[in-house]
């Protein structure tokens, strides 16, 4: 039987220390979230390996996104206890489960219902209750609690998320995977006024989400 504690101080020490991962508050929300409960069940033994895990294998494919990149991603975000954030596509809701031991006030967006159940029983089973799950249009957000002070896209984009932008707070961070294959790079957009800085932080492969998938003769 895998011993799940050891497994989480494993990836911690060797797959995030190893990858530039050195904010000590999410290393100790990772070294404690269960990630073995936010798994299909019958694949808890997977939950540790440095890969994307798929979730959910229903109508809507959905994916945990590897340790390495979303700690990277989770640790540019600068979460700071009490800041809004928006989990878009959250899965069986890992990610807010992290960031909800940061100490963020976490809605968690989904696109079907029984998705958004999975995780609701998962986050009440790892001690994250008090994180809202709600059901929508991924790439329209989630407007009645905007503004954000962070959003996390568990997943790849063609697009620029235009919608989730504008559901940032002045200084609001987003970040997510854009582009595909060997052009695919975690982005971070940060809100200024009515301007969006943009910058590039790692080479990172995810899922394409289908909401944010480019339209043939779209030009981005």
């Amino acid at each position: 039987m895998v011993d799940f504690s050891q497994a989480r101080r494993m990836m911690v020490d060797s797959q995030l220390r190893t990858f530039d991962v050195n904010d000590i508050p999410l290393l100790d929300a990772m070294d404690s979230v269960p990630r073995e409960m936010f798994v299909l069940p019958g694949r808890e033994e997977l939950a540790y390996i440095d890969q994307n895990i798929l979730v959910s294998d229903g109508a809507t494919r959905r994916f945990m996104l590897s340790p390495m990149n979303l700690g990277r991603m989770i640790q540019a975000l600068e979460v700071n206890a009490g800041e809004k954030a928006l989990d878009v596509a959250s899965g069986r809701g890992y990610a807010a489960a992290v960031l909800n031991k940061l100490g963020a006030q976490v809605t968690a967006l989904e696109a079907d219902e029984a998705l958004a159940a999975d995780a609701r029983s998962s986050l009440a089973a790892a001690s994250a209750g008090n994180v809202q799950v709600v059901v929508g249009a991924l790439d329209q957000g989630h407007a009645e609690q905007a503004p954000y002070d962070l959003i996390l896209i568990n997943g790849a984009l063609d697009v620029r998320p235009d919608a989730l932008l504008q559901q940032l707070a002045e200084g609001g961070r987003l970040v997510c995977v854009k582009g595909r294959g060997r052009a695919a790079r975690a982005t971070l957009y940060v809100r200024s006024g009515d301007a969006f800085g943009e910058r590039t932080l790692f080479d990172a492969a995810a899922p394409v989400l289908a909401p944010f998938v480019q339209e043939p003769g779209f030009t981005f």
